[in-house]
């Protein structure tokens, strides 16, 4: 018998446009097809047009730098400022932003003469004409705000395309990228990663409406990615068919990448049967988030900027006859607790039984074949509450 779901509670302000979830593919013409990289235990999307589709059409990931969206920018405050929207930044930020550029070309193994060198070049005030076009307030975030910064200075720096932001790398070819001409900060031959590019507009005296504001190079380009957990990235790559994963410039198939997240997380298995459960049936998991409440994931209607998380789950590992080594062993007073804390959150805890057949082995465990033998079972942890229950009876 499976859990009944109560209606979830929508929040109160709501400031984005619900986006169709990312479509499976029935016909190659309307084939889409994103990027990834495997780097330590996540993968991480680098291009910009990717991260868009992937975040808005689904709400699978979070900004490596953001607590969701990935909507990081060098300046919560922009500026139109002849002609250009502009990031306005205080002075002291500024001189902020010259340390951190300063610290990442010295670790790069630069005397401080040529660091001095390089800084000089990027605190120079440019010319405010002839910068680039006229552009329009972002309203998408951080990938509209990297391409519109791109389209008013230069070309990424060839280095800063990888992931990992290793200038001997070769490029990642992302297809849908346009080229471009414009010459980098650096020497192309060189190797060396120069932090920027971009323009800032400074306020000297870091007073909204006051003092001298100067068109300035961006030290740092704050570009941020998005970070998937293993579970959205397997779930986009072996059920939608979206997302190609590579590990070291090589793309990975489903086994191989299946079998790296096994090597990464042992209970691999159990946790993914638990994601592509609810995905399946229209809720978006969230683990990020359920650390905060001590559970695995946080299931929302729609996605987090339209409702509240409704349910806490936590993933349990069993056998046929509800048995075996938890994954997570509970004494009647942390169940109580974890009960007790998700209940004044205004969420219900529940638990969600992974059930392995009796004669599946390891070695059928090393394929996602293995998914399809698994059974799933929800139960609902209410916390029984003694005024509740005699107020019940004397209305009876």
């Amino acid at each position: 018998m499976q859990a009944e779901f109560r209606p979830p509670r929508r929040r109160t302000r709501v400031y984005e446009n619900y986006e169709a979830p990312l479509p499976l593919i029935r016909s190659q013409r309307d084939r889409k097809h994103y990027r990834g990289e495997l780097v330590h235990q996540q993968v991480l999307v680098c291009h910009p047009g990717h991260i868009q589709s992937i975040y808005n059409q689904g709400y699978f990931g979070k900004g490596v730098l953001s607590r969701a969206q990935p909507d990081h920018s060098v300046s919560d405050q922009w500026e139109r400022h002849k002609g250009m929207l502009l990031p306005v930044v205080s002075q002291s930020r500024y001189v902020e932003l010259l340390r951190w550029a300063e610290a990442e070309l010295s670790s790069q193994g630069l005397d401080e003469e040529a660091v001095g060198q390089i800084l000089l070049a990027l605190t120079e005030t440019e010319e405010e004409e002839g910068n680039g076009p006229e552009e329009e307030d972002p309203g998408g975030g951080a990938c509209v705000q990297m391409k519109m910064l791109r389209a008013e200075s230069e070309a990424e720096p060839e280095s800063k395309k990888n992931c990992r932001s290793d200038p001997q790398n070769p490029d990642l070819d992302l297809g849908s990228e346009p080229d471009s001409d414009s010459s980098s900060d650096s020497d192309p031959g060189s190797g060396l990663h120069v932090p920027g590019p971009g323009y800032v507009l400074v306020d000297s005296e870091g007073q909204e409406g006051g003092g001298a504001r100067e068109v300035r190079r961006s030290p740092l380009a704050l570009t941020e990615y998005l970070q998937l957990s293993p579970e959205e990235a397997f779930f986009l790559v072996y059920s939608l068919g979206v997302l190609s994963v590579y590990l070291n410039q090589e793309p990975l198939s489903v086994v191989e990448l299946w079998r790296n997240f096994r090597s990464l997380r042992p209970n691999f298995a159990s946790s993914y049967a638990a994601y592509h459960h609810f995905r399946s049936r229209g809720w978006v998991p969230k683990g990020g988030g359920g650390a905060k409440y001590g559970v695995d994931l946080m299931l929302y209607r729609k996605g987090p900027p339209f409702y509240h998380a409704s349910y806490s789950v936590v993933v349990e590992r069993t056998d046929d006859l509800l048995g075996g080594v938890a994954l997570r062993p509970f004494s009647w007073r942390s169940l109580a607790a974890l009960s007790r804390i998700t209940a004044n959150v205004s969420k219900e805890l529940m638990l969600c039984y992974i059930i392995y057949p009796a004669d599946l082995s390891e070695d059928d465990l090393d394929s996602p074949e293995c998914l399809s033998r698994l059974k799933i079972q929800e139960v609902i942890v209410s916390r029984w509450v003694s005024s509740r229950e005699r107020a019940e009876q004397d209305d009876i």
